[in-house]
C-alpha cells in the first residue's frame, strides 16, 4: 500500500486531521480487519483515504469530507495499482465512514472502518485530539456553568462538553465485538480523566 499512501500524503497538510490520524485509523483498521474477517486489501485502502477530502471541506470547498474523499478514491487507487474488482467496495467504505452522518454499515469492511476511525478519537489520543482541535477552534476548555447538551448536535460549546456529548457515547456506536471491546479499554481513561478535571477545576480534590 505504500504507493497509496504516498498518492494520500498531499491531502493532509492543512485541515484539522493530519496524517498521523490516518496511520493509527489505518493500523486500527487492519487489526480489526483481521480479528473479524474482513478483506485486509479493501480496510487499508479505505483507510488511506478514507479523510482525502478533509481538508477541502475545513476550506469550505465540499460539503462533506466523506463524499469529496469517496469522489477521489478510484482515480487514486488505479494510480495505485488497485485490483480494480475491489475499487467499488472501498470507495463504499470511504463515502459510509462519517460518523455524523449516522449511516448503518452493510458490510464487514463498511463496520470495521467506522468502528476504526471512532476508536482513534477515544483513550489518551482520543483526549490530546479533543483538546488540540477545541484549541483550533477557540472554545472555552471547560465552563461548569455550561452544561452538556442531552443530544450532541455538532458543535460542543466548550470542550469537556465534547466528551459527554459525543465522545463517551462512541462505544454504543461500534459495530463489531472486537471494536467494542477496544472501545471500552480507552473510554476508561478518558471518563477517568473528565472526572479528575471537573474536581480540580471546581477545588474539591
Amino acid at each position: 500500500m505504500e504507493g497509496l499512501r504516498g498518492e494520500c500524503l498531499s491531502f493532509f497538510e492543512k485541515g484539522s486531521h493530519y496524517v498521523d490520524h490516518v496511520e493509527r485509523v489505518v493500523a486500527l483498521a487492519k487489526r480489526l480487519a483481521e480479528f473479524e474477517g474482513a478483506d485486509v486489501e479493501v480496510v487499508e485502502a479505505a483507510a488511506w483515504l478514507h479523510d482525502a477530502g478533509r481538508a477541502a471541506e475545513d476550506l469550505g470547498e465540499c460539503e462533506d469530507h466523506a463524499v469529496e474523499s469517496a469522489r477521489l478514491a478510484p482515480e487514486l487507487l488505479r494510480r495505485a495499482g488497485f485490483p480494480e474488482e475491489k475499487i467499488a467496495a472501498v470507495v463504499k467504505c470511504v463515502e459510509r465512514h462519517r460518523y455524523s452522518k449516522g449511516l448503518k454499515a452493510e458490510t464487514i469492511e463498511e463496520a470495521v472502518l467506522q468502528d476504526a476511525d471512532r476508536l482513534d478519537a477515544l483513550g489518551a489520543i482520543g483526549i490530546y485530539r479533543a483538546i488540540k482541535i477545541g484549541l483550533q477552534a477557540g472554545k472555552p476548555f471547560y465552563d461548569a456553568s455550561i452544561k452538556p447538551a442531552e443530544v450532541y448536535a455538532g458543535n460542543s460549546k466548550t470542550t469537556i462538553n465534547h466528551f459527554h456529548e459525543k465522545l463517551f457515547k462512541l462505544p454504543d456506536s461500534m459495530n463489531t465485538e472486537t471494536g467494542k471491546r477496544f472501545a471500552l479499554q480507552r473510554i476508561r481513561i478518558m471518563r477517568e480523566f473528565v472526572r479528575e478535571l471537573e474536581c480540580e477545576w471546581e477545588g474539591v480534590a
